[in-house]
């Protein structure tokens, strides 16, 4: 009973002294993407880019709307001198009309939101691929976003601050 107790320590005294040996500590960092985001040079580019689109669908959207304002109007002069068929006739062609400034006021968002991600698209990727170069460069085993109070405490002394940096590198 002995030597089976004496061999079975002996087989586990590795084991402990693997257990023994202090594991190795994991670098991470942590970083506002927004601030980064809106730092960047590409930023200011696709936003202008995009507020250009933006301007000019206002424009087309505000003349539509003063064009079916200014036919609105002139049937409500009108109005009372008309026969009813000649009224119905124009009532009609004033709502196909505020029915299509309606459609097309829903599609120019549907269309201004797609090419809001389309024109921020290559910026988000430039981005990530830094945080992702950074990362493997630095030896970090995550890089942690801390917009919108998604990590609502980090311990400086154990991670890493890498605003500055990727903001620098972007640049």
């Amino acid at each position: 009973m002995k030597k089976l107790f004496f061999s079975f320590v002996f087989m586990l005294l590795p084991l402990l002294a693997m257990a023994q040996q202090s594991v190795p500590a994991f670098k991470f960092a942590y970083f506002s993407y927004d601030k980064v985001f809106h730092a960047m040079a590409d930023y200011a580019t696709a936003t202008r880019s995009y507020n250009d689109l933006k301007a000019k669908y206002d424009a087309e959207t505000k003349r539509s709307v003063e064009d079916f304002n200014s036919r609105y109007e002139d049937f409500l002069d009108v109005q009372r001198k008309l026969e009813p068929s000649i009224l119905r006739k124009r009532q009609a062609e004033l709502e196909e009309l505020m029915d299509r400034n309606i459609a097309f006021r829903k599609e120019s968002e549907r269309l201004l939101k797609k090419a809001e991600e389309d024109i921020y698209a290559p910026v988000h990727a430039k981005l990530n691929n830094a945080v992702r170069q950074m990362g493997k460069e630095s030896g970090y085993a995550f890089i942690l976003n801390t917009d919108n109070n998604s990590v609502p405490f980090v311990n400086t002394a154990m991670g890493e601050d890498v605003t500055e940096a990727l903001i620098a590198a972007l640049k």
